[in-house]
C-alpha cells in the first residue's frame, strides 16, 4: 500500500510538472494581418528603422551572398547543428508579410514567432529584448517596406530533441532574462546610449562573450571573447590582447571606418558589422565606443608603457609617414626557423613596407591576431585572404591556401608568433588546426569573406535601401 501511494505521488508530480511546462511552453498564435490592411508608414519612421537595422546587422544573417536582401536561408552552423536564417521580407507566404506589429514585438521581446513557436537563440532575442517598443516599431516599418521576396529557407538540421521547439521554453527559463534596457543613473547619457545599442540591437556579447555548454552567454565573462562562424571574436574587456591598448577614439574610428592603423582591419563577421555601422550617426558610434572603452578600463602601467613604445616605433608622424617601417631581417635562432623564408617571400613585402592600413599590411608587432591565445583568425586570413569589397576601395590580401600546404602555413604562423608576440608561448597543434580549417572539419565552419565585407554595399543591399 505504501509503495502504491509513493508511486501515485510521483506520477502526480510528473503530471503537475508536465502541465506547468506545457503552459510555460505554449503561446497563442497572433492573427495574420494582410499588407493591404496596414496603414502607410511614415518615411521618417522607416529611415529610423533603417539605421536600427544597421545596428542589428540584420542583413548579414538574413541574406545569402548573391541572393536578395533579407530573404533568409543563410547557413548558420552551431555546436548543436545547423540553423538557417529566416526570410524577413514582407512576402506573405514565405516571409513576415502577415505579421502584425504585435507579432513582431513579441518575437523581439520574447523570442516567439507569430504562430506561437519558440525561436532558437541563434536569433539573439536575449539581446533584442532590451530594445524599446518605439525602436521596434521603427524596425518593423523598415522591414515591412522592403521588397517582398518569395524564398523558403531550408529546414534546420538539428538532432532530436533539439528539433522540438517547446524545449526552448526550458532554455529560456534557465538563461533568458527578458525586459527593456534600464539606464544606469550613475552613468552619462552617452554611456547609457552606447550600452543600449551594444547590449540591445548591436548584440555585441553574442560574439564577444564565451558561451556555456548549453549555448548561453557566460555573464561572468562579459566581453571576454567568443566565437562566430569559425572566427574568434576578441576579448573587448580588460583581457584584450591588443599590443597597443584600445581607447575610445580608436574604437570609434575602427567602428566607423572598419580599420585603425594601430589595430588593423575588420574581417570575417566583424567586417559586416563595421560596414553596417557606416549608416549610423557619429553620435551613436561615439556612444558605443564610450561604453566599450569603459569596460576595458585603464591598462596597467607596464602595458601602457609598451603601447607607447610601439606607437613611437610604428605610429604616424604628423605628415602621416609611418616610422620604423622595416624591421631588420631575423637573426640567430629566428633566421633558421622553418617559417622565416616563407615570411620573407610571402609577407614581408607588404607587412614591412611601411604603408599603413587599410591599404598596407600592418606590422605584426601591432597584431592582436599574432598575440591572441587562439590562432584561428590568422589561420583564416592566411588560408582565405581578404578579397576586395563590393564596389569600393578596401583592404585586400591574397589567399595563400593554394600556395602553402598545412605544414608550411603552420611554420609561417609559428614564426610570426615567436618573432612578434613578445615572448608569448607557442601555439599548440598548429598543423592540425590549419588542416581542420582548410577541410571545413571545424565545429563552426569558417565562412570566408565573400565580397560582403563592407556592408551595406554588400550583396542585395541596394534593394534594401
Amino acid at each position: 500500500m505504501r509503495a502504491i501511494r509513493v508511486l501515485s505521488t510521483i506520477i502526480t508530480l510528473f503530471i503537475i510538472l508536465g502541465l506547468a511546462f506545457f503552459f510555460l511552453a505554449w503561446n497563442s498564435e497572433i492573427a495574420p494581418q494582410k499588407v493591404a490592411d496596414r496603414q502607410p508608414f511614415d518615411p521618417a519612421l522607416v529611415a529610423h528603422g533603417a539605421s536600427l537595422a544597421a545596428v542589428g546587422n540584420c542583413i548579414a544573417c538574413h541574406t545569402v551572398p548573391g541572393k536578395e536582401a533579407f530573404s533568409g536561408g543563410l547557413k548558420l552552423p552551431t555546436p548543436f547543428g545547423t540553423i538557417y536564417s529566416t526570410n524577413i521580407t514582407p512576402d506573405e507566404e514565405t516571409g513576415i508579410g502577415l505579421w502584425s506589429e504585435a507579432a513582431f514585438q513579441r518575437a523581439m521581446r520574447h523570442g516567439v514567432d507569430r504562430q506561437g513557436e519558440h525561436l532558437y537563440p541563434a536569433f539573439p532575442y536575449d539581446h533584442f529584448t532590451r530594445v524599446t517598443d518605439e525602436d521596434n516599431k521603427a524596425l518593423y516599418a523598415y522591414l515591412m517596406t522592403r521588397t517582398p521576396v518569395k524564398a523558403t529557407a531550408p529546414k534546420n538540421e538539428l538532432p532530436f530533441p533539439l528539433d522540438v521547439r517547446p524545449i526552448l521554453a526550458g532554455w529560456k527559463l534557465l538563461f533568458f532574462d527578458d525586459g527593456a534596457f534600464a539606464p544606469d543613473p550613475q552613468q552619462s547619457d552617452e554611456w547609457n546610449r552606447g550600452a543600449y545599442l551594444a547590449e540591445g540591437l548591436g548584440h555585441c556579447g553574442a560574439c564577444h562573450t564565451p558561451r556555456n555548454s548549453l549555448g548561453a552567454e557566460d555573464k561572468a565573462k562579459h566581453f571576454a571573447g567568443g566565437e562566430a562562424e569559425g572566427w574568434q571574436a576578441y576579448a573587448i574587456n580588460a583581457d584584450s590582447r591588443a599590443p597597443i591598448p584600445w581607447d575610445k577614439d580608436a574604437i570609434a574610428f575602427y567602428l566607423r571606418h572598419g580599420y585603425h592603423e594601430l589595430h588593423g582591419v575588420s574581417r570575417g563577421p566583424m567586417a559586416e558589422v563595421t560596414g553596417n555601422l557606416a549608416a549610423l550617426p557619429d553620435a551613436d558610434v561615439e556612444a558605443i565606443a564610450t561604453y566599450v572603452a569603459s569596460g576595458m578600463g585603464e591598462p596597467s602601467a607596464d602595458r601602457a608603457a609598451k603601447g607607447e613604445e610601439l606607437k613611437k616605433q610604428f605610429g604616424s608622424e604628423a605628415d602621416g609617414i609611418v616610422t620604423a617601417a622595416v624591421d631588420a631581417k631575423p637573426s640567430g635562432d629566428l633566421a633558421s626557423h622553418p617559417g622565416a623564408q616563407i615570411y620573407m617571400a610571402t609577407c614581408a613585402s607588404c607587412h614591412e613596407a611601411g604603408k599603413k592600413p587599410p591599404f598596407g599590411g600592418m606590422n605584426f608587432h601591432l597584431s592582436t591576431a599574432v598575440n591572441a591565445p587562439n590562432p584561428q583568425n590568422i589561420i583564416n586570413v592566411t588560408l582565405f585572404g581578404l578579397p576586395p569589397a563590393d564596389g569600393q576601395a578596401s583592404a585586400v590580401m591574397p589567399a595563400f591556401g593554394g600556395a602553402l600546404n598545412d605544414q608550411q602555413v603552420a611554420d609561417l604562423l609559428g614564426y610570426l608568433r615567436q618573432r612578434f608576440a613578445d615572448g608569448k608561448p607557442a601555439w599548440a597543434d598548429l598543423p592540425q588546426q590549419v588542416g581542420r580549417t582548410r577541410s571545413g572539419d571545424y565545429f563552426v565552419a569558417v565562412r570566408p569573406s565573400e565580397g560582403i565585407e563592407r556592408a551595406p554595399s554588400n550583396v542585395g543591399a541596394k534593394a534594401a535601401q
